[in-house]
């Protein structure tokens, strides 16, 4: 269902609503999975399975928005389409079945996962295929600075968040089930390197396509991001007393929170 431009705004706007309730829900309850995972959120399921079903269901969304417009074949739609479903192909087909270990994750968390997922699709290939004007992103699109700077943003966010994932699945040994503190890459600076470098990411997203619909992911990633890891630092905090302490770090953003 394609809606017109009012009442896809008016989405947008209730959208980035219920991330402000989100943003501030989740620092007096913490979303039970990974690190925080609790049996407070139900019953749970494998986590590679988890993954690949919250994960997925924005790729096949805008797979379909692209499969079904004219601007399937222009260039900029094409670029922004592919810059998305590379971040969503590894996300969904790749990082899961490289985590280690038998973690689970609650099934109302992956379905909460699934029903954002959903609808962000929804949001970002309705206006990138059907509702963005005629005439914006055509070829001349590629020479701006809102183009470079921001796809310059994407792929170092992209480059930082794969590689943040890399050092945590490798602070271990194989047999070894000490914890340890990250401490490379970005965790020299932040406790949640990964996600700093997804918020980077998808700020760059938001820029190359210079859109709302590209404003409303960052505000949700870290409305969900940040929270977060305020709690993990906190954990950190709290495991490694004198190690944590002895190299002061921030949350998510280096030097700043």
């Amino acid at each position: 269902m394609i809606l017109d431009i009012h009442s896809f705004n008016f989405l947008l706007y209730i959208m980035a609503f219920i991330a402000v309730i989100v943003f501030v829900a989740l620092y007096f309850v913490e979303a039970g999975y990974g690190k925080m995972i609790s049996t407070k959120w139900g019953p749970a399921i494998n986590n590679k399975v988890a993954w690949v079903l919250m994960e997925c269901p924005v790729f096949l969304v805008l797979l379909y928005f692209w499969s079904h417009s004219s601007r399937q074949w222009e260039i900029t739609p094409l670029l922004f389409f592919l810059f998305f479903e590379l971040h969503y192909f590894q996300r969904s087909f790749v990082f899961p079945f490289l985590l280690k270990g038998k973690n689970k994750m609650p099934i109302a968390i992956m379905l909460m996962g699934v029903i954002f997922n959903t609808i962000n699709g929804y949001l970002q290939g309705e206006w990138i295929f059907f509702l963005a004007p005629e005439g914006l992103y055509t070829e001349a699109w590629l020479t701006t600075p809102q183009f470079i700077i921001g796809s310059i943003l994407f792929f170092i966010g992209m480059g930082v968040n794969i590689h943040s994932d890399y050092v945590i699945r490798h602070l271990r040994k194989p047999g070894d089930t000490n914890h340890y503190l990250p401490k490379k890459g970005m965790y020299k600076y932040v406790t949640s390197a990964n996600y700093f470098g997804e918020i980077i990411e998808w700020s760059g997203f938001a820029i190359l396509t210079w859109s709302l619909p590209g404003l409303l992911f960052v505000v949700w990633t870290c409305a969900n991001l940040v929270p977060r890891a305020n709690s993990i630092y906190k954990k950190y905090q709290k495991e490694f007393g004198d190690e944590f302490t002895e190299h002061p770090l921030k949350r998510v953003f280096p030097f700043i929170y």
